[in-house]
């Protein structure tokens, strides 16, 4: 399983020492959630302050998108030359350009379904991508509790994976930890994106990176 922490759990007084410390701690990926206070009721950080995180980080950037205008905040992120971007479905009318936008920019092409959407509305678009987001909790803030039942969906979506593109990869965001981190990994999903469990852990960001590692 490879790792994402989201630092919108993160400690923001001590940005570059936390982004240090989740990257010396075996993380695979920065999980960053950009949100537009219009999209979802929240609001977190633009380029300047993820440029600070690119700048302290020694992995690779995994910026998420909740947003409207997706357009305009590709633009906007895509000198950061993240490793992944992803865009939400439901707020994206012409995905495919988007999609073909982002590769042709160099960075890695993703598409986030929210917990009611289903996994075949993207079914058409596999061939393209590099890895699908499935939300585990409804988009928009940190700490949620898991929804059991994105396992099931995980698993209809790893059958068109397999199917249609066996390279893309399946990522999972919210209420993810080292109590269902197992069942996870046997929905087929690939990329587990932590916050809260990660950075408040009582053992330290280490040792809760490493149990997510099965």
């Amino acid at each position: 399983m490879l790792v994402a922490p989201s630092i919108l759990s993160a400690d923001f007084g001590h940005l570059a020492r936390d982004v240090e410390a989740i990257c010396e701690g075996g993380c695979d990926f920065v999980h960053v959630d950009v949100m537009d206070g219009h999209f979802v009721p929240n609001l977190t950080i633009g380029p300047v302050v993820v440029e600070a995180v690119a700048k302290a980080a020694t992995k690779p950037l995994d910026i998420h998108l909740m947003v409207e205008n997706n357009t305009f905040f590709v633009d906007l992120f895509a000198p950061l030359k993240p490793e992944f971007i992803s865009f939400h479905i439901e707020e994206e009318k012409h995905p495919h350009r988007l999609i073909q936008k982002i590769r042709g920019l160099g960075i890695r092409p993703s598409i986030v379904l929210n917990p009611h959407t289903p996994p075949q509305c993207v079914e058409y678009l596999l061939e393209d991508l590099d890895m699908v987001l499935l939300m585990s909790v409804n988009p928009g803030f940190g700490g949620q509790r898991f929804i059991p039942g994105v396992l099931e969906k995980a698993k209809v979506l790893k059958e068109l994976v397999e199917k249609r593109n066996p390279k893309c990869l399946i990522e999972i965001d919210g209420g993810v930890s080292d109590a269902n981190i197992h069942a996870v990994k046997e929905a087929g999903v690939d990329v587990a994106v932590s916050g809260s469990y990660v950075f408040r852990h009582r053992n330290g960001i280490r040792h809760a990176i490493e149990s997510l590692k099965v």
